[in-house]
């Protein structure tokens, strides 16, 4: 099942020294009818997420990833169709698109990671995993917000691992970024450098156990005012606490 699930726009908020206004977000998540979840403005400076479900929010989500990757040297044209096993999810910024994110559910025709890494992954379905994929990340170099960035991978997680109860996500990535997703996120490197054709460029398949996302976010989510030593991406995630209360709109809506 991949039907639209909602067609909502999320913002989240930050108070006048930039922190992060994570209990707001929760406390408008958790509150009311399910019409509280359409719009949250929290303070005067915001973000916001929604789904691009809607033909202008492709092409706006579409427009941010060409102009990404042609910076960074992939080749083609790449757009966002209307795919009922894929959710994509945009950031905005005062109605500007400053990140986007593809979330693939697998299905009978597979995922597309398949067309390069088919032979890893079949080994996680042989297995009885539930796999996805994130695929089409662009963000805006401009816009240095970790909080934005954690915030659109949380949404993700709670799509892939809340709605569909997805076990296992891969992603394939440049060389260049390995590094980054280790670091930042957790996922772990499976195969050597392949060709990718759609993008024509290098690329290594990494994998992440979406339990051990979950365990990080319940120990780090919402810890990004006091995050120690800490430098990966999860203390900008939302608590669990706050997770679950997004996650039982969502259920609500859908």
């Amino acid at each position: 099942m991949m039907e639209k699930i909602l067609d909502t726009f999320i913002t989240f908020g930050f108070d006048s020294e930039g922190r992060p206004a994570h209990d707001s977000v929760l406390d408008r998540t958790g509150a009311g009818s399910s019409d509280n979840i359409r719009e949250m403005t929290i303070n005067e400076r915001a973000f916001g997420i929604r789904v691009a479900d809607t033909e202008e929010g492709r092409n706006h989500a579409s427009m941010l990833i060409n102009k990404m990757y042609a910076w960074r040297g992939y080749v083609g044209t790449h757009r966002i169709d209307d795919n009922p096993n894929r959710i994509t999810l945009s950031a905005s910024d005062k109605g500007a698109v400053i990140g986007t994110v593809t979330l693939g559910i697998d299905s009978p025709i597979g995922i597309l990671a398949d067309e390069v890494f088919k032979d890893h992954i079949d080994g996680f379905r042989e297995r009885g995993a539930r796999v996805c994929e994130i695929s089409k990340l662009a963000f805006d170099p401009t816009v240095r917000s970790k909080m934005a960035l954690g915030s659109l991978f949380h949404i993700l997680y709670i799509y892939a691992h809340h709605l569909y109860q997805c076990t296992d996500a891969f992603i394939e990535i440049n060389p260049r970024h390995r590094r980054y997703y280790e670091h930042m996120l957790g996922f772990k490197t499976l195969t050597e450098v392949r060709s990718n054709p759609r993008v024509d460029a290098p690329a290594y398949l990494m994998w992440l156990n979406l339990d051990y996302m979950g365990k990080e976010i319940e120990r780090l989510g919402g810890t990004s005012e006091n995050p120690g030593t800490e430098r990966s991406l999860y203390p900008y995630f939302f608590s669990k606490r706050e997770e679950m209360g997004i996650a039982n709109r969502l259920f609500n809506i859908g």
